[in-house]
């Protein structure tokens, strides 16, 4: 086999398992931002811990055929650049989204989330979830509650308490 052959189906199998292993995909059409844009956009991505590449069609939908998630195929056209996020499902969507309210040329398609190919309908509610850190803040406040509101019981009972026993004395 030719060396140009082989290193297609490197790059197929390398795609094959970033869709496999990524929780959250999103597939974009970057036509039209410039390379300052791209650089920003690649920066958000990277510092959200999220992988962001530009790949060919026709190779991805290999590894889309492989991975059996061959229904994200009819995103797969135009310029594509897709984004993979191994740990955090709402990053790639709420960074991508966000930065093509900004840049009207970035233009989200689809994606995968854990495992089931999605429209940007489903992608844009993802990315309006409020991130991982607000979902365990707002946890965590429900949490507590009850165990505020107990404590904030026996502290009046107490006070209560107190006070009977001062009118008593009295």
């Amino acid at each position: 086999m030719s060396k140009a052959i082989e290193q297609k189906k490197a790059v197929v199998s390398e795609i094959a398992e970033k869709l496999s292993n990524s929780k959250s995909t999103v597939v974009t059409d970057y036509r039209g931002l410039n390379v300052k844009q791209v650089n920003e956009l690649r920066k958000q991505l990277r510092e959200a811990g999220v992988e962001f590449k530009v790949l060919k069609n026709t190779l991805t939908r290999r590894a889309t055929e492989q991975v059996g998630m061959s229904d994200l195929d009819t995103y797969l056209t135009g310029p594509t650049a897709i984004a993979f996020s191994n740990e955090d499902v709402v990053a790639p969507a709420k960074v991508l989204y966000n930065f093509s309210k900004e840049n009207k040329a970035l233009e989200i398609k689809g994606g995968v989330v854990e495992g089931k190919v999605v429209g940007f309908d489903e992608i844009k509610a993802l990315a309006d979830l409020p991130s991982r850190e607000g979902l365990l803040s707002m946890l965590l406040s429900v949490l507590q509650a009850p165990v505020r509101n107990l404590a904030l019981a026996v502290k009046a009972v107490a006070e209560k308490d107190g006070e009977e026993g001062a009118a008593q004395e009295a």
